[in-house]
């Protein structure tokens, strides 16, 4: 039942979307600052990703404290604390130690995994009626933060200071959180019931093979993902030997073609299935890394990246509605492992590329961690598309 409305909800919608697009924001910032920190801080690429496990182990336990909240609907509050976290750790990462530079990023993991979901669970609570236009608009958000990012912190950064950039950004958040103090309670969803699950819906899910591959495309896929936002700016840096400050940088185009990617796709839907979906895009995808590893200039490089935002725009939803329509409606509730997987898998991936380009000397040679895992996930998902129902263990 939809949810009574005794008030005005507008204000809160809209500071809940800008609370969104600042999240957008702190999620890339990480990928946006590796050059300039690793000046500042004389780091090579191995020292730098720790930042990675160390961001998505922040973001891991958010998710965790949210599900904690979510038990007694307290995602209001989630969503002002993680506001706060993402403010702090993003002013902690001016600290002149990387130890504390650390626990900001640390800190900024916390509140966008205190954030994001928080934010989902509200907007859905209030559009109950039509909750994928509404979170589809939401997520739309997101996607401007992210594209604004790279100019933003070129705007106010400097070659070795953030200082600027994030101290606007923790303002802006601050702000945010401070202003959800006076929403009214009513914003708060309603308690619900555990749903009653039918007898296809309460097979032991994590028992089956299909549920484990399709974490696995999870792991891969979300550590591509990660992989890209983390090393994009850094790798188009190294190919130009100077920081790429151009308005439509790689990162820029691969975020924006990343946004009209998620637009395009529901037309694409209305003429090919989940697999054939998940295909194409991940085929795009190899066309675009193969440009982008092979690329010796910016302009080129840049290419490659749209064809590989483009291309990996709806992979990630597609995944997660695959495990929905083979496992029923109560799989939402049980779905913990998968996202768990993905965030995992960005931790792994983006250590591993900083690893590989330690070792080699060259971050092109890291990079191919992403092509080799585009190709993992057209194997496993010919595999995949072979199994349609799960078969328990």
């Amino acid at each position: 039942m939809e949810q009574s409305k005794t008030f005005d909800d507008k204000p809160t919608k809209i500071l809940l979307h800008a609370v969104f697009l600042f999240s957008g924001v702190a999620t890339v910032l990480i990928g946006q600052v590796l050059p300039i920190l690793a000046k500042h801080f004389s780091l090579n690429d191995l020292q730098l990703s720790y930042l990675f496990p160390t961001q998505f182990s922040g973001s891991l336990l958010g998710t965790f404290l949210t599900s904690q909240f979510g038990k007694h609907n307290k995602f209001l509050l989630a969503t002002m604390i993680g506001c706060f976290s993402m403010a702090i750790g993003v002013i902690l990462m001016n600290v002149d130690s990387f130890g504390v530079c650390l626990a900001g990023f640390f800190m900024n993991g916390l509140g966008i995994g205190l954030t994001l979901p928080s934010v989902n669970m509200l907007i859905l609570s209030m559009n109950s009626a039509r909750p994928g236009a509404a979170l589809s608009f939401l997520n739309f958000f997101w996607g401007v933060g992210a594209i604004i990012c790279k100019p933003f912190v070129d705007l106010f950064s400097g070659q070795t200071s953030i200082f600027y950039s994030t101290m606007i950004l923790a303002a802006l958040i601050s702000a945010s959180g401070l202003f959800l103090v006076f929403l009214p309670k009513q914003t708060e969803p309603e308690s619900q019931k555990e749903p009653v699950l039918h007898a296809h819906e309460s097979k032991p899910i994590w028992r089956t093979p299909i549920a484990w591959g399709i974490a696995l495309f999870g792991f891969i896929h979300v550590g591509f993902e990660g992989g890209m936002i983390g090393w994009l700016t850094t790798y188009s840096d190294r190919i130009e030997h100077r920081p790429v400050s151009m308005f439509f940088s790689p990162t820029l185009l691969y975020f924006l073609f990343f946004v009209i990617g998620r637009g395009v796709a529901p037309a694409l839907f209305r003429f090919l299935n989940e697999n054939k979906m998940l295909m194409v895009g991940l085929s795009i995808i190899a066309i675009g890394m193969i440009i982008s590893l092979s690329a010796g200039s910016v302009s080129v490089l840049s290419i490659g990246a749209a064809v590989a935002g483009f291309g990996t725009s709806w992979i990630f939803p597609t995944n997660v509605a695959r495990f929905y329509n083979i496992f029923g409606a109560g799989s939402t509730h049980r779905a913990t492992p998968l996202f768990i997987c993905g965030t995992l898998g960005a931790a792994s991936v983006t250590w591993l590329i900083g690893l590989l380009s330690n070792q080699f000397g060259d971050l092109r040679a890291g990079m191919f961690v992403l092509l080799i895992s585009v190709v993992v996930l057209i194997v496993l998902q010919v595999v995949l598309s072979l199994r349609n129902e799960p078969e328990p263990i």
